[in-house]
């Protein structure tokens, strides 16, 4: 919206240094923008993101910011960083090079583009820091809004500890209780249903988050009007806002090219909010995007000229230029000192950081130019001249040399002088590989001490009192050792608190230990699992509960965007172990009974995904994970509930190690690959083929997906049978597809089979109603035991007549 101008007030707290300072910052910004611009233009990068427009607004917002406080924000956010002294401009950009190198480009080591944040939140060691005594910031995701949800986990944290100071020693001092968490978004993102879901349960909670929402009228090119209620965040929010004796949230609006009545509406609202922990949502509006989207597009193109002429005068940094000059804070030759020397800054920042960037893997150049050299003295295959002509680029890429020297591997293959240099020349690659694996491919997983890989199995016990109870007993006393034996414990999502889960798995357990460890929360998926993306960012240990399996794609973006990459994208700078705990496989019809894991193995790489058969192996996981820094998904099955299981003597200590099938019925005919549920089919179709038809089954419960089989147990029975079938209840093609890659491929499986692997999957359509739906639309006894006999019968058919 284009207004008159108002008349700016000097705030008198406002001291003529913080003042001059924080002009340095803004324009300093600017200039980082405007020059990344043309970096990106210029070919000397290849996408850039930026905050301009925005700068005044962000030093505003950043002054009220203290140690221990975190921020969960969006992509340009780069002022609100510079101002807290956690983004210098060579970061900016090595940022925008990708520069791998982890020293000069800390937030994302080269995976993720620029203006991307981070800060280290557990030692290489796997302990958690001291985050009460430093600046933090959660790893920032591009998906729109994304930020939202694990805003609210970190909101969280700081208001259990608040209500419970006993856990400060627990916590190891992270947190005391007075922390705001800070957020910041795009009004047009705000649009995103996750936007509102998280407004909604802060309001519900109330819990200290603070929201800037930065509104420039656009999102890329389409208007507000199209994109918000009433034109206006802060009116379409009005029915959420706090009022006498209810909860809700405290609405603060301010033009956002006001300094001084930015500096002092920010004030005003995060000290509200850190005293009452109430959130609070900032609607800073008549901003300008003086750079456009981004490096993509121009906003020329879909602005008007009014508009344009209007966003030049009311540009934040011109309207702080103009005021200091109104009101004797500086004369035009300080100011243009100042803007002198921002751009002397900025300009030595991009040579550094360039030199910096050509320079990460100059001794690799100069091994290969010199292999090359003595190449060419021994053929005429030119090859320097044609090594330059094609990594001699504006912006030299890795690629370009491995591509290069892979190329010319294949052409000295059939010189037979050549032999001696081609293998210096295989060793450069394969160093070269090696080397750009670990910048691009590592740090999937915890790989240090605290790896779920290095936690040791612990059997499970059982003594002359262990008598036969549901499953739900099982994993309920488990659950109540481990709330006693982990202090910073906490579980929430549907159901959880009161009742207990609706399997009542939780039964007493927020009785017991408190409704601040064990509580209830909406039907939101999506905030929950951010509850648990924050609150193990601070220390907590959570179980983020999702009442069913099929629910998971209400939070799939959290789960996969932010959650499951967060430790790759940092390179292992944050961790947040969140356990994931659902039920699912084999209950009733589309929604209730569905096992989407082709969706979870193809999304959720970084995570550990279990498929326990019963609920003392699921028991044994929750077990195995909390000693870890990993995060995990445990897929509880809903029918083992109430089936008889033997009551473990030792709960909450036995621990199932993750990667590691079991061996659940031997044979020596086909071995059987499956897990979950279909574990307990398989071994009854295995009893049935063995009486009726004399074929013995191997089955083996894979037990955990990712990871799989890693000490390669299933080559080691195909290698006795010669025969597999892989069996589970995702479509054709999902799970059982990738069971029989990684056993087949990766284990290399395929040279000990007789005849061609099989798979027994469910159908293609989701699975129809009650007991006959369910049957006729998953694996069963009868269809397995079909399969075990036709293979038999193609390998031995006077053996095995028609069935």
């Amino acid at each position: 919206m284009i207004t008159e101008k108002t008349a700016l007030k000097t705030n008198q707290q406002i001291t003529t240094q913080e003042a001059l300072k924080d002009y340095y910052t803004a324009f300093l910004s600017r200039q980082l923008s405007i020059t990344g611009r043309r970096e990106v233009h210029n070919g000397r990068a290849h996408f850039g993101i930026f905050g301009d427009g925005k700068e005044v607004a962000q030093i505003a917002y950043a002054k009220n910011f203290q140690k221990g406080d975190w921020r969960s924000g969006y992509y340009r956010d780069q002022t609100f960083m510079m101002a807290l002294g956690l983004l210098q401009p060579e970061e900016f950009f090595s940022m925008i090079y990708g520069d791998t190198d982890i020293e000069i480009n800390p937030s994302t080591g080269g995976r993720n583009f620029n203006n991307h944040f981070s800060t280290r939140n557990i030692t290489p060691e796997g302990e958690i820091k001291n985050l009460a005594d430093q600046y933090n910031s959660a790893s920032d995701i591009s998906s729109t809004a994304g930020q939202m949800p694990r805003l609210l986990g970190l909101a969280q944290g700081s208001k259990i500890v608040r209500e419970n100071p006993d856990l400060v020693s627990q916590l190891k001092n992270n947190l005391k209780g007075n922390e705001v968490a800070f957020g910041s978004i795009g009004d047009a993102s705000t649009s995103e249903g996750i936007f509102f879901e998280t407004i909604n349960a802060a309001g519900v909670m109330q819990v200290p988050m603070a929201v800037a929402v930065y509104d420039d009228g656009f999102g890329i090119s389409v208007p507000i009007e199209l994109q918000t209620t009433k034109s206006s965040i802060s009116e379409a929010l009005k029915g959420f806002e706090k009022e006498k004796d209810t909860n809700g949230i405290k609405i603060y609006k301010c033009i956002g090219w006001d300094y001084p009545q930015l500096v002092k509406t920010f004030e005003e609202g995060i000290n509200f909010c850190r005293k009452n922990q109430t959130p609070v949502v900032f609607h800073i509006y008549e901003l300008t995007q003086p750079l456009g989207h981004s490096t993509s597009g121009s906003h020329e193109r879909y602005k008007s000229k009014e508009r344009l002429a209007w966003e030049n005068e009311f540009d934040a940094v011109n309207q702080m230029r103009k005021w200091m000059l109104e009101t004797g804070i500086a004369d035009l030759e300080m100011i243009e000192e100042i803007e002198k020397s921002a751009q002397k800054r900025v300009k030595e920042a991009r040579k550094n950081a360039w030199n910096n960037y050509v320079n990460g893997f100059q001794k690799e150049r100069e091994s290969i130019v010199s292999l090359l050299k003595k190449i060419d003295g021994k053929s005429d295959l030119q090859s320097l001249r044609r090594f330059e002509k094609v990594t001699e680029k504006i912006f030299p890429t890795r690629r370009s040399h491995l591509s290069f020297a892979k190329r010319l591997n294949l052409e000295m293959h059939l010189v037979a002088d050549l032999q001696t240099e081609r293998s210096e020349l295989k060793n450069w690659i394969r160093k070269f590989e090696e080397r750009s694996r670990e910048f691009y491919s590592s740090n999937l997983y915890r790989t240090g001490a605290d790896s779920i890989h290095n936690v040791s199995p612990a059997p499970v016990k059982y003594d002359e009192n262990s008598e036969e109870v549901n499953g739900s007993v099982v994993i309920n006393k488990n659950f109540d050792a481990l709330f006693a034996k982990y202090p910073n414990l906490v579980t929430f999502g549907e159901d959880t608190g009161k009742l207990g889960d609706v399997n009542q798995g939780m039964k007493g357990m927020q009785e017991k230990y408190g409704i601040h460890r064990v509580s209830d929360a909406g039907i939101r998926e999506a905030t929950i699992i951010g509850q648990g993306v924050g609150l193990a960012l601070c220390g907590f240990r959570p179980i983020a509960e999702i009442q069913y399996l099929d629910y998971l794609i209400y939070a799939q973006s959290q789960l996969s965007d932010d959650l499951a990459t967060m430790q790759y994208r940092t390179m292992g700078k944050q961790a947040a172990p969140v356990i994931v705990r659902t039920r699912g496989h084999q209950l009733q019809g589309i929604w209730h009974a569905g096992s989407p894991m082709q969706m979870l193995l193809g999304s959720l790489r970084g995570m550990y995904l279990c498929v326990p058969r019963n609920l003392t192996q699921a028991a044994g996981f929750y077990n195995t994970l909390l000693e870890g820094n990993d995060p995990a998904l445990v897929i509880e099955p809903l029918k083992a509930y109430n089936v008889k299981e033997k009551l473990p003597a030792n709960h909450g200590e036995y621990k199932v190690p993750l990667g590691v099938p079991e061996v659940m019925r031997e044979g020596s005919d086909i071995t059987v690959v499956t897990y979950a549920w279909n574990v307990h089919h398989a071994i009854k179709a295995a009893d049935l083929i063995q009486k009726y038809k004399g074929i013995s089954l191997e089955v083996i419960d894979v037990q955990t997906l990712m990871p799989f089989d890693v000490n390669h147990s299933i080559l080691e029975s195909i290698k006795k049978t010669n025969k597999v079938i892989f069996m589970d209840e995702d479509v054709p093609g999902g799970g059982t597809a990738y069971m029989m890659q990684k056993v087949l491929e990766e284990q290399k499986a395929f040279d000990y089979l007789d005849t061609a692997p099989r798979t027994l999957p469910a159908m293609e359509h989701r699975p129809a109603y009650g007991i006959d739906g369910e049957y006729f639309s998953k694996p069963n006894v009868e269809r397995l035991f079909r399969a075990a006999y036709e293979i038999m019968r193609e390998v031995e058919p006077a053996n095995y007549p028609e069935l």
